[in-house]
């Protein structure tokens, strides 16, 4: 990758310190209680979905907006938001971000109405988009490098956290307060990380202050959240239907203009040579299978855990559970970065996800067995996580000039958006593939065939065949993690060679 002499020289903000800023570890965990509230929005709501249609009269395409203006709003906006943050000041959007997101908070959980509640869903997605970026952009710029790995470690355990706890905490506020309580929680939160924010975090942006790419913005915004919304409607309309192909192909031809109007531009939201450094390359295709296997496999095995084995949703998100905490423990500790300091990153990436492979294998063939083989694959799992998500987030940020930070934190989190719901997208089309070839009915999904199903021995089969949906299901997950592992690794080792030389 080749950059200007402007581009070589570092950004950093005047109050940071050459030994890092001196309140740089309180400020992370202002940052983390920020990013957790974001997170765990992401997934609080699918438990009060029962609530939703019967107090709110909502049907199935408004629960499925509900759910989705949030993602649909911060994965479209993520890069702007990333640049906007670079150019006018990553504590300034930081702070914006938070206001946005308590207010939408607000106005969700008092909301009387569907149009009232998407809207607000909408709007703590623009907030949550500010915050995915400037978090990270902002760890980067108070961090010296050596402790950069420990930062980003705990940045991605708080993820991982969140992205867990999200279900277990609906269902805790669900069965002691209506369903707006789980909105309003993020109030107190929200105004305690602004005021944290405005108080400790130091202000730092682009000193070159590039003009504003406002059509790229329109561009990357677009074709970002048509590619999204193709990717999460595809396995309810079918992947063959006019509003999936429609969809995918406007994402197509959007981004399309969008790479050849950044490649011609002098001041560009990102700059294409990018995608010409391994190490950069390396770091974001390994990150999209991560997010593919994790995110694809979550979703599989908890509609194992509530149709075949019964589980509550609440006591399915407590068995998924060991795989957070799993990331949270070696992250928190700093064993996972005293790891990938002593492999080096390609072959901590590499090591990591096929760790994370073994313990999607392991699911596979032992889930059906009872939980110990689940819980063995979900140990699994978030060991090599632990280890190869934050060695690929600091990856992908060291590639960039700490200039771009912002838009480093946008690319970071539209890696993980965009992996997590083609892992979902693809890997539940290929269970509802092979479960519809192997079913004695005729039925889309598995309580409409057991509804079907007659007698006993019937529904034993239908679950069996359940079963060998997952299980084929994941041991695809777990090829592609192990190759997404092997490519990453090798690219990440040629780039440092190339640096070497």
């Amino acid at each position: 990758m080749t950059t200007s002499p402007q581009e070589q020289a570092p950004a950093q903000p005047q109050s940071e310190a050459p030994g890092g800023h001196p309140q740089r570890w309180l400020i992370l965990g202002v940052l983390c209680l920020a990013v957790l509230t974001v997170v765990l929005d992401n997934t609080v709501l699918n438990v009060a979905i029962p609530s939703l249609t019967r107090e709110l009269g909502a049907a199935t395409s408004d629960i499925q907006w509900m759910i989705n203006a949030y993602s649909l709003v911060q994965s479209g906006l993520l890069l702007t938001a990333g640049s906007a943050a670079d150019r006018y000041g990553r504590k300034k959007m930081l702070a914006a971000g938070l206001a946005l997101f308590g207010v939408g908070s607000l106005v969700a959980g008092l909301a009387d109405s569907t149009g009232q509640l998407i809207a607000a869903r909408a709007g703590m997605g623009v907030g949550g988009a500010l915050l995915m970026t400037t978090v990270l952009a902002v760890a980067i710029q108070i961090f010296t490098p050596q402790e950069q790995p420990k930062a980003i470690g705990i940045w991605a355990a708080v993820n991982s956290l969140g992205f867990a706890a999200g279900p277990l905490l609906g269902g805790f506020m669900l069965n002691h307060f209506w369903w707006g309580a789980i909105f309003l929680i993020n109030i107190p939160v929200a105004v305690l990380a602004l005021i944290a924010v405005v108080v400790l975090v130091p202000e730092s942006k682009n000193p070159r202050g590039d003009r504003p790419d406002l059509l790229g913005a329109v561009l990357s915004t677009i074709g970002m959240a048509a590619l999204v919304y193709a990717i999460i409607s595809g396995p309810e309309h079918g992947w063959a239907s006019g509003r999936v192909l429609l969809t995918a192909a406007v994402a197509v031809v959007v981004l399309a203009a969008f790479a050849y109007w950044e490649s011609r531009i002098p001041y560009p939201m990102i700059d294409m040579h990018f995608f010409r450094n391994r190490r950069f390359t390396g770091a974001v295709s390994g990150g999209v299978l991560i997010t593919f296997g994790m995110g694809g496999s979550l979703f599989l095995l908890t509609q194992h855990m509530q149709f075949v084995l019964g589980y509550e949703p609440l006591e399915a998100g407590l068995r998924t559970a060991p795989l957070a905490l799993m990331i949270v423990a070696l992250n928190f500790t700093g064993v996972a970065a005293k790891w990938a300091a002593r492999l080096g990153t390609p072959l901590a990436i590499g090591l990591g996800m096929a760790v994370m492979a073994g313990g999607l294998a392991a699911i596979a063939t032992m889930a059906s067995g009872g939980y110990a083989g689940t819980l063995l694959g979900l140990v699994l799992i978030g060991t090599g996580a632990a280890v190869a998500s934050p060695a690929m987030s600091h990856a992908i940020m060291s590639a960039i000039p700490p200039e771009k930070a912002g838009v480093g934190g946008g690319i970071n989190g539209t890696v993980a958006e965009f992996g997590t719901g083609l892992g979902v997208a693809v890997l539940g089309a290929l269970l509802n593939s092979r479960f519809a070839a192997l079913i004695p009915v005729a039925a889309t999904s598995l309580p409409a065939a057991l509804s079907l199903a007659d007698g006993e021995a019937e529904k034993g089969r239908i679950l069996d065949a359940f079963s060998s949906g997952l299980e084929t299901s994941l041991l695809v997950g777990a090829l592609a993690v192990l190759l997404g592992g092997l490519v990453a690794g090798a690219l990440l080792r040629r780039a440092e060679r190339g640096d070497t030389a």
